[in-house]
């Protein structure tokens, strides 16, 4: 069981990822991006081709990244049309697997490989560096601003155009971040594109739109939920068992875990 909550917790930092990248861009213009799953796994696709034309695993990783920011940007600028056609018909068998040697970790007594340990390892880094970004910042307190309130943001000198485009950047970045976190422990086919959607929808809905810390929170434990039952009753049904925790905490808390 310990192994399975690990696994879980695993999970659900990619999920924490998807759900603030998704979170942000509604919480500042309404805006549900239905087409994020499919940035993620452009990023994936992009960085499957460098590790197979021999390019260094960081860099590859790096440029996938900077190319799911760059997806971000592209779409609040021409509202981009999905890529997932696009990906289908040039990569049908396409699919990112980062396999990270070392020997595996022992924590808590079960055995965890090293790629599980670092993905978990960056995801909680990069939910350190958001935290502190947006509360410790000039710019992240303006991004906060103009999400309460984006005429009041304007009335005092910020940009809400410049905030909007450096937003979707970040946003397609973390899209970009977890097609690395995740293809360390199992492969990102190029079909994943509308499940990760539907997972970073729920953990957003959960966490409560436009809450970082309520998005990492929700991930961790819908994580666990999602991997708790793939174990006890099969992957088949798991995501109508995450509708069901969806459902249940917007019953009890209709603005999510942390929203306000």
């Amino acid at each position: 069981m310990t192994a399975v909550i690990l696994d879980g917790i695993v999970l659900g930092l990619a999920f924490g990822l998807l759900g603030v990248g998704l979170t942000l861009v509604y919480g500042l213009g309404g805006v549900l991006n239905l087409a994020y799953g499919a940035i993620a796994v452009l990023s994936a696709i992009v960085v499957s081709h460098l590790l197979a034309d021999g390019v260094q695993t960081v860099l590859a990783a790096l440029i996938g990244i900077l190319v799911g920011a760059a997806a971000g940007v592209l779409l609040d600028l021409t509202l981009m049309r999905a890529v997932d056609g696009l990906l289908n018909w040039r990569d049908p068998l396409g699919a990112l697997y980062i396999n990270i040697s070392g020997k595996p970790f022992r924590i808590l007594g079960v055995a965890m490989s090293a790629g599980s340990v670092w993905a978990s390892v960056i995801a909680l880094g990069a939910g350190a560096i958001l935290l502190a970004f947006f509360g410790a910042t000039t710019f992240g307190r303006g991004v906060r601003s103009v999400i309460q309130d984006e005429t009041g943001a304007r009335l005092v000198g910020i940009s809400p155009s410049l905030v909007r485009t450096v937003i979707f950047a970040l946003s397609g970045a973390l899209a970009g971040l977890v097609a690395v976190t995740r293809s360390m422990t199992a492969p990102l086919t190029v079909t994943a594109g509308f499940d990760l959607t539907i997972f970073a929808l729920i953990v957003a809905v959960v966490g409560g739109l436009g809450s970082v810390a309520g998005a990492f929170l929700a991930g961790v434990l819908l994580g666990i939920v999602d991997t708790v039952s793939a174990h006890y009753v099969g992957s088949y049904i798991t995501t109508i068992v995450l509708l069901g925790a969806a459902a249940l905490t917007i019953l009890a808390r209709p603005r999510g875990l942390l929203g306000r």
